[in-house]
C-alpha cells in the first residue's frame, strides 16, 4: 500500500476534515524532511498486552491480527514466541493465516529465541537490547560488552534465518548517544541489521529531543529508521510525528495506545494527525478505527476515555447550547466547521445531542423537533430552566423519558 502527500490547494479543508491552513505554510514546513512513505508497524499484540491485567487469549490474538490486517496495517508485530506456549501457537496460527500484513514477531537477543522465531514461520523479528549503560548494570546486571556480543549473535543468527531484523535499542534515550551509536554500527557490520528502532523505553523525550535523535542517527546509520516512542508525559505522538518530519519511516503503535505503565503511542490520532496536519497518508483505512479500537477494548478489557480524540465514545457529543447552535445551523451543509474531521470518516456514529446542565434553547428544541412537540416560546424557557436544575441535581445528563415528564409538568 504506498503513501501518498494530499495534494491541490487546499490540502487543510477536506469534505472530511477542516484543520489550520498555517500547519502547510512554507515557514512551517520548510526543515521537514519525512520519507517518501511512512509504513505502520502494529505493536498491540505484544508491547500492548504488557498493560498490567491484560491477557490476549490465542483466539484474542488471531481476530485482533485479523482486523489489523483489514484496516491496512502494514506490519503486525504478533508477540514474544519464547513467553509461552500459548503465544508461540498464536503467532504459529497467525503466521499461516496469509494476511495482507507481514508478520514479525519480538525477541530477546539471544539465538535460541531468534531460531524458535523463524520457525513460527514469521517474516520478521525485532530483536531487543538494552542499550543504557545503567539498565545494563543494574537491571541486567551484565558487563557491557556481554550486551554487544549477545546482540551480534542474535542479529547474525536472524541474518541465517533469512529474517528481516530490526535491531531495537531499550531505554536508548537514556543512554549516551556516543556509545549507543557505536553498538549500532557494530552490530551492523558484525552481526545484522535490516533496520534500527529508536526507542524511548519510558516516554522520556521531549519534541524537540526526538528530531534530534532521529536526525542524529540517520547521519551516522544507513538503514531504514523505525520509531518506537512511549507516551509518559502524554507526548508520543507529538514525539513520533517529530521523527516521522526528520525521516522515520516506520511507526510502532498500538490500537487506542494500549501498553504497558502509561501505554505506547496509539495508532488512530497518530496517522490521522499525519494524514491531516501533514499531508502524510500512511494508507490506513481510516473508516475502519472505530471498529478495531472497539475490538481491542472488548477483547483487552480497558476501556478509553469517553471524550478520547476520534474513538471515545462521546467524541462528537454536544451538551453545550453553543455548539448545538453551530451544529443545527451549519452541520448539514458543512460538517467540518463543528468537527474538525467528520465522524464518518473515523467510523464514528453520527454526533450526538444531548440534554444537560450545560444546554440551551438549541438543545431544547432540537429534541422537541425530534418528538414531534410543539412548544412555545416561554413554555421552551421554562423547560429549559428544568433541565438545568434537574440535570444539576442528578449530576448527570437526561433521558427522553424525563425531558418528556419535564415537559408535562410544565403544560399542566
Amino acid at each position: 500500500m504506498n503513501n501518498v502527500r494530499i495534494k491541490g490547494d487546499h490540502p487543510w479543508k477536506t469534505p472530511h476534515w477542516h484543520v489550520s491552513p498555517w500547519n502547510y505554510l512554507p515557514e512551517v514546513t520548510k526543515d521537514f524532511t519525512p520519507p517518501k512513505t511512512v509504513k505502520v508497524h502494529d505493536i498491540t499484540l505484544r508491547d500492548g498486552e504488557q498493560q498490567a491485567k491484560v491477557i490476549f487469549t490465542k483466539d484474542d490474538k488471531i481476530r485482533i491480527a485479523e482486523k489489523l490486517a483489514e484496516i491496512g496495517v502494514h506490519r503486525i508485530e504478533t508477540g514474544m514466541p519464547a513467553v509461552s506456549p500459548n503465544d508461540e501457537a498464536a503467532i504459529r496460527e497467525i503466521a499461516k493465516r496469509n494476511l495482507s500484513s507481514e508478520i514479525f514477531c519480538f525477541s530477546r537477543c539471544m539465538v535460541p529465541d531468534v531460531k524458535l522465531a523463524a520457525d513460527c514461520g514469521v517474516s520478521g523479528i525485532v530483536i531487543e537490547i538494552p542499550s543504557s549503560k545503567h539498565l545494563i548494570e543494574q537491571g541486567y546486571k551484565w558487563p557491557l560488552e556481554k550486551a554487544i556480543e549477545l546482540s551480534i549473535k542474535a542479529t547474525a543468527a536472524a541474518k541465517e534465518q533469512g529474517l528481516y531484523t530490526v535491531f531495537f535499542t531499550i531505554d536508548a534515550t537514556r543512554s549516551d548517544l556516543s556509545w549507543l551509536l557505536d553498538l549500532v554500527d557494530r552490530v551492523a557490520t558484525e552481526g545484522h541489521m535490516d533496520a534500527f528502532t529508536l526507542v524511548d523505553t519510558f516516554g522520556v523525550l521531549s519534541p524537540q529531543a526526538a528530531t534530534y535523535f532521529t536526525r542524529k542517527v540517520k547521519e551516522r546509520i544507513d538503514k531504514p529508521v523505525e520509531i518506537h516512542f512511549h507516551p509518559d508525559f502524554g507526548l508520543g505522538v507529538a514525539n513520533t510525528i517529530n521523527a516521522v518530519l526528520a525521516g522515520g519511516e516506520v511507526i510502532h503503535t498500538t490500537i487506542t495506545g494500549i501498553g504497558e505503565r502509561a501505554g505506547n503511542t496509539p495508532m488512530e490520532e497518530t496517522v490521522l494527525a499525519l494524514l491531516t496536519l501533514y499531508g502524510i497518508d500512511t494508507g490506513i483505512d481510516y473508516a475502519k478505527l472505530n471498529e478495531a479500537a472497539k475490538l481491542v477494548q472488548e477483547l483487552s478489557g480497558v476501556t478509553v476515555s469517553s471524550n478520547r480524540p476520534f474513538i471515545g465514545d462521546d467524541a462528537y457529543t454536544i451538551e453545550s447550547g453553543i455548539v448545538t447552535g453551530w451544529f443545527r445551523n451549519v452541520f448539514e451543509q458543512n460538517p467540518t466547521t463543528v468537527f474538525p474531521v467528520h465522524p464518518d470518516f473515523v467510523g464514528h456514529a453520527p454526533p450526538q445531542i444531548v440534554m444537560g446542565k450545560k444546554s440551551g434553547l438549541d438543545n431544547v428544541n432540537l429534541w422537541a423537533e425530534r418528538l414531534n412537540i410543539k412548544l412555545t416560546e416561554d413554555e421552551a424557557m421554562a423547560v429549559l430552566k428544568e433541565v438545568k436544575r434537574r440535570s444539576h441535581d442528578l449530576k448527570r445528563v437526561l433521558t427522553e423519558e424525563e425531558f418528556k415528564d419535564i415537559i408535562g409538568t410544565i403544560r399542566r
